[in-house]
């Protein structure tokens, strides 16, 4: 969440931002309100309980009538103090909700709009003409299908729609992807987790996935657990409620992620685009804040590092301000060149949430001025699904094969094309 002290100094600020988000601006006007009766609150129940203290040294030392007054003074402020405290609590829990749908403050340089305004930083290698190479090329579920690497039907029948079975060379790139992956990230510094996919409340609700994205996660009532949509929240969460002595943390997760695609009904409905399920090899920082841009920079080398590896073409967008998840104050998009849609699609993302998520979840580390929130970041090395996708596509042949891009080669047992069967 944002810091009380910019609420209060600078106001302004903060409705810049909603209104960049496209979000409430009158909610900083409310947010205000809560805290100025929170805090009277607090004042009003810290008054009576010091009269209550004060009256019991006096009835300690009055006699007869005297002390039968300040008895039911007494009597009369306890009622008071119960009173005011269940106020300063309520008033308390308004604030706390309100702050909770405030989202991060976004930075200065992000691109304002929405969804169809990020801006293309630039643009990685060039996509194949088919047409010159005298074909028409297939799309991912022919080809996998060809290859028998997908298998929807199965998929469809044992979980239901938009989930899929990869089987054979469809598994296997799956593992070698994952295996390129991590060795990448453990050579940049990233320490390798298997986190657990199902969290509790609290870990969902600190990294801000129980906002406006609630609709979008699996939730368990009989457990009060909920599925990840991403390792984000598992390693986010990793910390919480600690004190840090050194930083930077550097994790990178291999997970399951879980995501109801709420409002996408119709949409990349066929193969493995768009689905409930799916496995994800994620980064993750915790720094101090003053660093945190440099990470997202680096964050960001490491996504392009590894699509260039794999020799898919892709852009890099600044993602525009309406566009940011509740606690992201910047983030990058790499888009890789899907050639049967002749277009862009995502396929990596990385976000500077600075100390949103960190006040969230109680992280904090010990710093030359005190202790204070750290920053948290996070980037998409490898979302499987849509890499296998790009790759199919990209390196597609003729007669169906798909040729192993050098990288992935020693992953694949050395092998460098994948035949139809």
């Amino acid at each position: 969440m944002i810091d009380t002290k910019v609420l209060r100094a600078d106001p302004d600020r903060i409705r810049r931002s909603q209104a960049a988000r496209g979000e409430s601006v009158e909610l900083v006007d409310e947010l205000l309100a809560a805290d100025e009766k929170r805090r009277s609150s607090i004042v009003a129940f810290e008054q009576l309980r010091a009269e209550q203290k004060s009256m019991g040294k006096q009835v300690a030392r009055a006699q007869g009538e005297q002390r039968e007054q300040l008895l039911a003074r007494t009597k009369e402020l306890a009622a008071e103090v119960k009173a005011a405290e269940a106020a300063g609590n309520e008033a308390d829990e308004r604030f706390t909700s309100l702050m909770k749908q405030v989202g991060n403050i976004v930075l200065d340089g992000v691109p304002e709009g929405g969804e169809d305004d990020g801006v293309v930083l630039e643009t990685i290698g060039t996509p194949r003409d088919f047409a010159a190479e005298g074909f028409e090329p297939r799309d991912h579920l022919e080809l996998g299908e060809m290859l028998k690497a997908i298998d929807m039907e199965r998929g469809t029948k044992i979980s239901g729609s938009r989930f899929y079975v990869l089987t054979g060379v469809g598994a296997q790139l799956e593992i070698a992807l994952l295996n390129l992956a991590m060795q990448k990230a453990a050579e940049w510094g990233f320490t390798p987790m298997i986190p657990p996919a199902l969290v509790k409340a609290e870990a969902m609700d600190g990294t801000g996935f129980l906002g406006q994205a609630a609709k979008d996660v699996y939730h368990l009532p009989e457990d009060d657990l909920y599925l990840v949509g991403t390792s984000e929240v598992a390693l986010a969460a990793y910390h919480s409620d600690e004190i840090l002595d050194s930083l930077p943390k550097q994790y990178v997760a291999y997970s399951p992620c879980f995501r109801r695609e709420a409002g996408s009904h119709g949409r990349d409905t066929r193969g493995i685009f768009r689905v409930h399920w799916f496995d994800k090899v994620e980064m993750f920082v915790h720094c101090d804040p003053a660093d945190a841009e440099d990470w997202h920079q680096k964050l960001l080398a490491y996504e392009k590092e590894f699509l260039e590896a794999l020799e898919i073409p892709f852009q890099v967008l600044d993602v525009a301000s309406g566009d940011l998840g509740l606690s992201a104050a910047r983030k990058f998009d790499c888009y890789a060149w899907l050639p049967t849609q002749e277009r862009y699609r995502e396929v990596t993302s990385t976000s500077n949430c600075t100390d949103f998520q960190a006040r969230r979840l109680g992280i904090r580390a010990r710093f030359e001025d005190g202790t204070r929130p750290i920053a948290t970041l996070n980037g998409t090395l490898c979302a499987m699904t849509r890499i296998i996708i790009m790759l199919l596509e990209n390196h597609q042949q003729v007669d169906g094969s798909v040729r192993v891009p050098e990288a992935l080669q020693p992953y694949m047992g050395g092998r460098d094309v994948l035949l139809p069967v």
